[in-house]
């Protein structure tokens, strides 16, 4: 099977330095070569044949022969502006694959023409300042949380979190038999000093080796970390080793401070700096989600991080969701 777009890299050609291995901070599973067994029996499918070893179905067996959808245009509340989606059973467009591509198995990467959107996109508005980074889709930031830390994490392992975090990731916690640390955190979201204090004082048999955190619109206090905040956080894990998992789905939500006349959302350019775009080690561990900016049953994110990091991550889609749905 050929690689995946999910693989690409928009910075390859550039003399930005390559990211540092961080394997040895991964849980001993997931260290070493780990063969995708999705892979091994899938091969090389075509349309035109019916693979049994995989249990493919062939796709003139799907019965949707044709999805047409209008979305209202970024800016606009009513019909001006609004656009029609249309995705047919075997022909392609120019941007996005046929019905019967989209429906079919695929690979834990995500739909090609997906994930070159999410690269450009994340090149665009964060581009990081190594080489060697790519996008892997994930099945919204909940689905993408539990498999980030199973990277670092193992049962009876602990985790810094914020002292006030997302619920939904205390419980992801709760089942893997992860222990949350918490970090004092105040009105822009985690002190860098308290986190280097728990650090410097960990004494427990099992490092600490990563740190979760919601950087922006910090669920459930609201918090944003200023530019000087985010650039401490970042000194303290390269002091402490350890890898960041930068969870923000509120990124393009962000306000202006209180009382200020600016617009929220005026331009890209207004947007503060991510941890990702400040991550000169590649250590960040990046997710995004579409939940809270087109809606949160879609399912749809994406995990951005260095590639090594990401054929981890192809393998835990593999054996948990397989791939993020085509449509």
């Amino acid at each position: 099977m050929a690689p995946n777009v999910c693989s690409s890299d928009l910075s390859s050609s550039s003399q930005k330095p390559l990211p540092k291995d961080l394997s040895d901070l991964f849980v001993p599973s997931m260290r070493g070569p780990i063969k995708s067994a999705f892979k091994s029996v899938m091969g090389n499918p075509t349309l035109a044949m019916i693979n049994m070893a995989g249990g493919v179905p062939h796709p003139d067996t799907f019965p949707i022969l044709r999805l047409q959808a209008t979305v209202r245009a970024p800016n606009g509340s009513d019909s001006t502006g609004e656009s029609a989606l249309v995705l047919e059973k075997t022909a392609s467009s120019g941007s996005t694959e046929s019905l019967n591509e989209l429906l079919q198995y695929g690979d834990g990467c995500g739909v090609d023409s997906y994930c070159r959107f999410l690269l450009k996109h994340t090149q665009r508005t964060h581009n990081p300042p190594y080489s060697g980074w790519g996008v892997i889709a994930s099945c919204g930031n909940t689905d993408a949380i539990g498999k980030a830390v199973s990277l670092f994490c193992q049962p009876g392992d602990s985790i810094l979190v914020e002292r006030w975090t997302f619920p939904g990731t205390l419980s992801s916690l709760r089942a893997a038999g992860v222990r949350p640390v918490p970090v004092a955190l105040d009105g822009e979201g985690m002190i860098p000093e308290d986190l280097d204090q728990v650090c410097t004082a960990w004494s427990d048999s099992t490092p600490l080796r990563a740190v979760y955190l919601v950087p922006t619109g910090q669920n459930p206090t609201g918090a944003t970390m200023s530019v000087a905040r985010r650039k401490r956080i970042y000194a303290v894990a390269q002091k402490h080793n350890l890898a960041i998992i930068e969870d923000d789905p509120y990124y393009f939500l962000q306000l202006p401070s209180y009382g200020s006349s600016a617009d929220a959302g005026e331009s890209r350019d207004s947007l503060l700096p991510s941890l990702l775009s400040l991550d000169t080690d590649g250590r960040v561990i990046r997710l995004d989600s579409f939940s809270k900016i087109l809606a949160p049953n879609l399912r749809c994110g994406w995990i951005t991080a260095p590639r090594y990091i990401l054929d981890k991550l192809q393998i835990l889609n593999e054996t948990t969701t397989l791939q993020p749905s085509g449509v």
